[in-house]
């Protein structure tokens, strides 16, 4: 069976947390990547995606309310709301990554990388050996096998 280190891409472009957004997507429609991983003193803190970004043109949904007895109580998370305007108003991708880094290892198979990517809905995913980021795997690296491409 494969594995990431099959089919990762061995030297992924990589983003600094204080790097501002222009930058970081223009980076990211340049070389046709979906995501990046967020590197800061060699260690992976994040990654970034386009999901991400996109994420900053959208409408800030209020929580919903409801009283019971005088008392006000939302039905959502107030964190949540917190992370939506993080990610809303984000400048520099610290703001605007997912955090903290969803990461496999090289020896992880591709049925638990197609797992993981489905169920998490997190398609990039940066691969760390002994905390050292190694490479990536992207949709497209899983995609490929179905061709019989590595």
């Amino acid at each position: 069976m494969l594995k990431a280190m099959d089919i990762m891409t061995t030297e992924p472009i990589t983003l600094a947390p204080d790097e501002d957004i222009p930058s970081a997507v223009k980076t990211m429609l340049e070389k046709r990547i979906n995501g990046a991983p967020v590197v800061e003193n060699g260690k992976v803190v994040g990654v970034l995606t386009q999901g991400d970004l996109v994420a900053q043109q959208k409408k800030l949904s209020l929580p919903s309310f409801f009283t019971l007895l005088d008392g006000i109580f939302p039905l959502s998370s107030m964190a949540d709301l917190d992370q939506e305007m993080q990610k809303i108003t984000a400048l520099s991708v610290k703001d605007a990554m997912t955090s903290p880094a969803l990461t496999v290892g090289p020896e992880t198979g591709i049925d638990e990388l197609a797992a993981i990517m489905s169920n998490k809905k997190m398609y990039t995913l940066p691969v760390v050996d002994d905390g050292e980021l190694v490479g990536v795997v992207g949709k497209e690296d899983v995609l490929r096998t179905l061709m019989g491409e590595q």
